[in-house]
């Protein structure tokens, strides 16, 4: 099986930085690396419903660049640190984005995540077999 970076114009330089690919195409699916919310400069906004809307703006991104929707989205892992202090504003943002049939989805409080500041990291795996918007 043949596998495929996806790489959006600008996510590139991130990805470089980071040796890392944003997603990666591997048969019908697409496995998106973990999104938290800086903004465009790599600045984490001090707003928790920013951040939020930043982190699913990249997956947005991604798979646009893939040819895909959040219509695409099989299964979806958040990590919050605070969970139950942002809940219902995840939960609020998550559904101007995602949309029926809701992907499969596991919520998950974490100590902390490796960019600081970051109260939130989504992680998405769609697939290809969706059509494209």
């Amino acid at each position: 099986m043949t596998k495929r970076a996806i790489v959006p114009p600008a996510l590139r330089a991130a990805a470089e930085k980071l040796k890392m690919s944003p997603a990666m195409l591997s048969g019908n699916h697409l496995f998106l690396t973990g999104s938290t919310g800086g903004d465009a400069d790599g600045v984490m906004p001090d707003d928790p419903e920013t951040l939020m809307r930043n982190a699913f703006d990249k997956i947005g991104h991604i798979l646009h660049e893939a040819g895909l929707d959040f219509g695409a989205i099989v299964e979806m892992t958040t990590y919050h640190v605070g969970l139950r202090e942002h809940f219902e504003l995840f939960d609020r943002v998550r559904l101007d984005y995602c949309v029926a049939p809701y992907p499969a989805w596991t919520a998950v409080e974490v100590a902390g995540l490796r960019r600081e500041g970051a109260i939130v990291e989504i992680r998405v795996i769609a697939s290809t077999e969706q059509s494209a918007p």
